[in-house]
């Protein structure tokens, strides 16, 4: 009496049955669980740029405003001013044969100050810059930099001190854990806990 409403359900079923093994072996996949492409390199698109100059005017060769120096595994790290912009950095990685687009670890519209200087050991990169209202007049800074990048350098420790006549020098650790900036004063960074609290 009831067995073509059985027949009915049990038809409907075997057909969701149907579409649900065809959506979860032909349908798309998840892109989170997607293996990527064994071709596929990850910094392969990052190295794709030029190396820039500052854009501040310097009579004479080389300028103050432009600092590069190189990495113990062949890579090398250049840092620039750029005006209405701050302080500009871009890496190059020898395998690819070309510079990182630049990016501004640390933004002013102030002047540029006296001129950049970098230090590298193990892997660390550190870095000192100054910006300043009236720099140009010959006034001290009023921005001092002292910057860390350590890794692919894609992420670089700031630390601005205001109102100060700038860092003399600034010294790595043999082991790259550490790196020392120094003046009348001196100011710490280390891997483990990035810069000391002033």
């Amino acid at each position: 009496m009831y067995k073509p409403g059985i027949q009915v359900l049990v038809r409907a079923m075997a057909a969701v049955s149907v579409i649900i093994a065809a959506v979860a072996c032909g349908g798309h996949q998840d892109p989170a669980t997607k293996a990527p492409s064994a071709s596929a390199s990850p910094n392969s698109s990052v190295y794709t740029a030029q190396l820039e100059k500052s854009d501040l005017p310097w009579s004479g060769s080389p300028s103050p405003y432009n600092a590069v120096a190189k990495l113990d595994d062949g890579r090398r790290v250049a840092l620039h001013y750029l005006r209405g912009k701050g302080l500009v950095e871009q890496h190059y990685s020898p395998g690819a044969k070309a510079w990182t687009a630049p990016k501004v670890i640390y933004r002013t519209k102030t002047d540029a100050c006296q001129g950049i200087q970098l230090r590298t050991r193990n892997g660390t990169v550190a870095a000192i810059a100054d910006f300043g209202s009236y720099c140009y007049d010959g006034e001290p800074p009023t921005e001092s930099i002292a910057a860390v990048g350590t890794g692919g350098l894609s992420d670089w420790s700031v630390n601005v001190t205001k109102d100060f006549d700038g860092w003399e020098r600034a010294t790595v650790s043999s082991d790259g854990q550490q790196v020392v900036f120094g003046s009348d004063t001196t100011l710490r960074w280390s891997r483990a806990d990035g810069f000391e609290r002033r």
